[in-house]
């Protein structure tokens, strides 16, 4: 599916409107538990018959939202990318990870490099995965070189509470996540680290988790996320992030965005305890997206799929997309 320039931009905000309204719905319509049929409205959604040609989304109890749109439609690919997140409730939460690689598997040079190795598209896809979850989480790595705002700037829609990870508290406080306005903050790092009465870092708050060394328990920052109410959290690295997640079994969704560059060595993408056997390895259920130059694996990781990979239709041909 692309997800290369739509329509002309108004397709493209009508595609994502949906969206939003979609993620603000769920958790109503859960409660409520009960199917229907959802049309674009003016600001939102407005629900429709189940036969009504205006129909966009279904929502399915126990399963969530689905697309009703002909995949022809220029809306369609944008849509169902993120239908998956926009289906999370507090009963059914969703934990997503992502990371922009080179062709070569590598998401910076040794110096810490990474803006950009994806292009822009994808970038505008980190900014839309905020919008829609509650937290976005990065290793304290990923502030160091980036220094990023972890907002929403490029697209509509709310900033998410950002978490940064910093098991050993390198980190200063002259960055910009804990001196602006723009969210609020949670800065975790191990309990050891944190002296008595200490509750922020500049503007974020501080808060103490169990650490192993290194490492932080991140079944434990997950659990402290949970408790403050965020059923859509978004793993945006790095890559020692996001490899902890996936390694503690946290991750419902991994997305790998691939860009056509080839960096030849450098800080990796994802790293875990690896399998002496191919037939060990998981091989997830997986959808592939073209963005712009770049091609995003979205992968579902959760619990039952990589036998369901195991069973999917066999794969096509070769076909050319791009």
């Amino acid at each position: 599916m692309s997800l290369g320039p739509l329509a002309g931009a108004t397709r493209i905000d009508e595609a994502w409107t949906i969206v939003l309204a979609a993620a603000d719905e769920a958790e109503r319509l859960d409660g409520a538990g009960r199917g229907a049929s959802y049309a674009l409205a003016e600001s939102g959604l407005r629900r429709v018959a189940d036969v009504d040609r205006d129909a966009v989304l279904a929502w399915r109890p126990g399963e969530g939202w689905s697309a009703v749109l002909p995949s022809a439609d220029p809306r369609s690919a944008l849509i169902d990318l993120y239908l998956p997140i926009c289906s999370a409730t507090n009963a059914r939460p969703i934990t997503v990870g992502h990371l922009g690689q080179s062709l070569d598997g590598f998401i910076a040079t040794h110096a810490g490099e990474s803006q950009y190795v994806t292009g822009e598209e994808n970038i505008r896809h980190l900014h839309r995965m905020r919008a829609l979850c509650d937290a976005v989480v990065v290793g304290a790595g990923t502030v160091a070189a980036d220094d990023p705002q972890l907002t929403t700037r490029h697209v509509s829609g709310p900033s998410p509470v950002r978490v940064v990870l910093d098991p050993t508290r390198r980190l200063a406080d002259h960055y910009r996540v804990f001196n602006d306005d723009a969210a609020d903050t949670l800065y975790v790092c191990g309990a050891s680290l944190v002296r008595d009465g200490e509750t922020h870092v500049g503007r974020a708050q501080l808060v103490a988790v169990d650490d192993e060394g290194p490492a932080l328990d991140v079944m434990a920052v997950q659990r402290l996320l949970r408790t403050r109410g965020c059923h859509r959290i978004f793993v945006e690295g790095g890559g020692v992030t996001v490899s902890m997640f996936l390694e503690a079994n946290l991750l419902d969704r991994l997305q790998i965005a691939v860009a056509p560059l080839l960096i030849g060595d450098g800080r990796p993408a994802i790293r875990i305890t690896p399998r002496a056997a191919l037939s060990d390895c998981h091989r997830p259920r997986y959808r592939v997206f073209r963005m712009g130059a770049d091609v995003l694996f979205d992968c579902e990781i959760g619990a039952g799929t990589t036998e369901g990979a195991k069973q999917r239709a066999p794969d096509p041909p070769i076909s050319r997309v791009i």
